[in-house]
Order: structure tokens, then sequence, then C-alpha cells
């Protein structure tokens, strides 16, 4: 048996990034370990502070764009939630007009992900 070649069939490669992504797609990028991909959580920051998808970034909705543009390649592939699909949805079109090539609607948002149990941090401190 020869020791040159290239066992390609036992790695798992994960799915690429689509236009409205489930909560699971997220996590499998996630575990995979790449680190090529950003999380931004557009709800107000005092949402943000109480609760949110672990290593999510704030940005609120109406600095989205021009912190975006700073901050972030136009081709960086982008996972977005809201308070809402609608709001999610409108921070997506928001960025691809603004030339963003890879933003993904994460669908659910941290309603789903926490339904999945996956992990969040949260500020306790609000809660006692």
């Amino acid at each position: 048996m020869s020791s040159n070649y290239i066992v390609t069939s036992m790695i798992p490669i994960p799915a690429p990034l689509q236009s409205k992504s489930n909560v699971s797609d997220l996590k499998k990028r996630l575990d995979w370990g790449e680190p090529a991909l950003t999380i931004i959580d557009v709800r107000s920051r005092e949402a943000f502070n109480i609760s949110h998808i672990t290593g999510a970034t704030s940005i609120p909705m109406d600095q989205l764009v021009d912190k975006a543009l700073v901050c972030f390649e136009l081709v960086r592939d982008i996972y977005v939630y809201g308070a809402t699909d609608k709001e999610t949805a409108l921070a997506v079109s928001e960025l691809k007009a603004a030339g963003y090539q890879n933003v993904a609607e994460l669908v659910g948002g941290l309603q789903a992900w926490k339904a999945a149990g996956y992990p969040v941090e949260e500020n306790t401190a609000i809660f006692s």
C-alpha cells in the first residue's frame, strides 16, 4: 500500500453559506472550527446584553452598514439575526445593498439557537 495518497472522503466539510441558514448549519461551521465567519446580532444593545449567541457581535440596526463596512471585508461570511425574522431579513438586505456577498439570515434567531440547546452568553445578574 502506498503512503502517497490523500484521504478526502473521511473529512467532513461544512455546507457553504446559504441565504437562509438554520441554526444547525451555523453550529456545524462553528464546530468545524472555521474562523472565517462573523455572527451579527442586530437587536438592541440591551437585548444583546441580556442574552446572545456565544461569539456574536452586537451591531444594532441603526449602525449596521456603517460599522460593518469598517470592520468586515465584503467577501466575509456573515450570519445575521435580529429580534424577528423580518428584522433579520431587513438587515441582510441592507448588507447586500452595501456590497456584502456572503450574508445569511439565521432563521429563528436566538430563540431557535436556544431551543436547539446551543451555547449562549447570558447576563445572570439581570435576573437576580
